[in-house]
């Protein structure tokens, strides 16, 4: 299954598609969500979704197809969230990535109408580098360590010899526990691709890697060894090669209801 952005009049969404050969693709529509607290899902912007590649447990330890997402509020948008001062509140609800479950039928194959529930904000914006926007990336891929993301994260940056600002998009790791998923067991505090080169420099949009795919190369015999694409500057495609450590250092994992950033 496939997740993409599909743009609407009434902005971008989360559609669907399915494959059986990975070169002809049925269009299943929009995704839809059950409201959740108040917030109806299905009338706000929402981006950067992809789908865990195997059923994981729901918090009944269900089986349940899983959708990372990360609703676009309005007032969260980098261009909004830049407006406030350096350290800022960070409204949790409203500026996070979220995980929401679809129920599965006994083959495993979700259901057309079905929609996504359960759902749990994972992560909000907590380090320097993500103060104004985090989102996903890659989709989850199980390793050794539980399930593994490179997702994206948003700051400001002054240009020289002016005294505006401009947006710097990075790249950050995020593990999740395998047996429950919505456990953070580890986020990097800093960034692990962060815009370097000409390339990701200057393009359609300046000092943006925005990390997208990712291959795990047991082709090569190596495991651990990850290939991870990316764009530059919203003009070309990357890669950065990705080495898995044996031991996870111990970091921040999660944030913290009352945290500035």
């Amino acid at each position: 299954m496939l997740t993409y952005t599909a743009w609407s009049p009434h902005g971008p969404r989360i559609a669907l598609a399915v494959s059986e050969d990975i070169f002809h693709w049925k269009r299943l529509g929009l995704a839809k969500f059950a409201s959740y607290d108040g917030i109806e899902f299905d009338n706000v912007d929402d981006k950067d979704a992809s789908l865990f590649p195997a059923v994981i447990p729901d918090p009944t330890g269900q089986p349940e197809l899983a959708l990372l997402h990360r609703p676009l509020f309005p007032g969260t948008r980098p261009e909004e969230t830049a407006c406030s001062p350096a350290i800022r509140e960070v409204d949790i609800e409203k500026e996070s990535i979220w995980i929401s479950y679809c129920q599965m039928t006994l083959d495993h194959k979700p259901f057309r109408t079905g929609s996504f529930n359960f759902h749990h904000r994972l992560a909000s914006p907590v380090s320097a580098w993500e103060r104004l926007k985090i989102g996903g990336g890659t989709p989850p891929i199980l390793t050794p360590h539980g399930w593994l993301i490179i997702y994206h994260g948003v700051s400001e940056i002054e240009k020289p010899d002016s005294d505006s600002h401009s947006l710097c998009y990075s790249a950050g790791v995020m593990i999740f526990s395998k047996e429950h998923p919505l456990e953070i067991t580890y986020r990097s505090k800093e960034p692990v691709l962060t815009p370097e080169s000409h390339e990701e420099r200057q393009g359609v949009v300046a000092n943006v890697v925005f990390p997208t795919g990712i291959d795990r190369r047991d082709d090569l015999g190596t495991p651990d060894r990850f290939d991870v694409y990316y764009g530059m500057a919203d003009k070309r495609i990357g890669v950065a090669r990705l080495d898995l450590p044996k031991q996870i250092p111990a970091e921040a994992v999660a944030d913290a209801p009352e945290a500035k950033v």
